[in-house]
């Protein structure tokens, strides 16, 4: 285990952001022996999995051993701990920016990701040229996860917006907008409204202005996918499952809140 006077890697937790997790963590917990290595350490090896991008058995051994972490990773996926957490994360952001706990407007899209050899879902986006899956996202206006699903690349994106629209619905009762680019239009926009109550605004773009530029509303959340860019384990999709893929970004939206709540030190702060 790493020593006290050993330099952090740049994904470790400060003390404070611990505390702050660890309530939540502690929370979701039901009985059962106690942990063997600190809760503080497996939540520094996850992260630490996520930023470095490298395998479960390439864990340096300062921290505890991979089937340790592995296994409270998969366990806090299969009981909803890492969508719990996000949720109680997202209601504080918000607050401590002077927001409404809830969203009443949100931003869709998805992002086209490759997959590498190993067996699971995959299929090819004709437009995007890619073979992998897509990462389906809806985020409030902060760019702070709402609802998401991983699914096969080939799925057109009017389907796979239904399935994170639907996921949402039962959670948000203040959403009432959601903007999208021009991939959603048509058919889609009469759906929402009828079977979700909610305006769907498309924002187009135009040609009239050369090179890049930012688009209302849209920027957000591709802002968010590159903030999930940062975390080298999201480069590609190297998951067997789809649900383990969703809580790799969970848990990476977990480590982007926590550090938003409880900044570090400038002297401490290595992100």
């Amino acid at each position: 285990m790493k020593d006290k006077n050993e330099k952090p890697y740049p994904s470790d937790l400060t003390e404070e952001q611990y505390q702050r997790l660890a309530v939540l963590f502690q929370s979701q917990e039901r009985r059962g022996r106690p942990l063997e290595y600190a809760l503080h350490e497996i939540l520094n090896a996850i992260f630490y999995i996520l930023r470095a991008g490298c395998a479960w058995r390439m864990l340096p051994r300062d921290l505890p051993p991979w089937p340790t972490v592995y296994y409270h990773f998969r366990k806090w996926k299969r009981d909803g701990t890492w969508v719990k957490i996000n949720d109680v994360l997202r209601t504080e952001v918000r607050c401590q920016a002077g927001r409404e706990s809830e969203p009443s407007a949100g931003i869709l899209d998805s992002q086209s990701v490759k997959t590498t050899e190993t067996k699971g879902l995959r299929g090819f986006d004709a437009g995007k040229r890619i073979k992998g899956r897509k990462r389906h996202l809806l985020v409030d206006t902060m760019g702070l996860l709402l609802s998401l699903v991983v699914h096969a690349a080939n799925v057109q994106d009017v389907h796979g917006a239904k399935w994170v629209l639907q996921k949402a619905q039962a959670k948000f009762s203040r959403l009432a907008l959601v903007w999208a680019d021009a991939g959603y239009q048509g058919t889609f926009i009469d759906w929402v409204h009828d079977q979700c109550g909610w305006l769907l605004k498309i924002v187009k773009r135009t040609d009239k202005t050369p090179g890049f530029h930012l688009l209302p509303r849209r920027w957000v959340v591709e802002r968010t996918f590159a903030w999930l860019g940062r975390y080298r384990r999201l480069s590609k999709d190297y998951e067997e499952l789809t649900d383990t893929s969703e809580a790799m970004i969970l848990a990476a939206m977990t480590h982007i809140m926590i550090r938003r709540l409880v900044p570090a030190s400038p002297a401490l702060d290595t992100s």
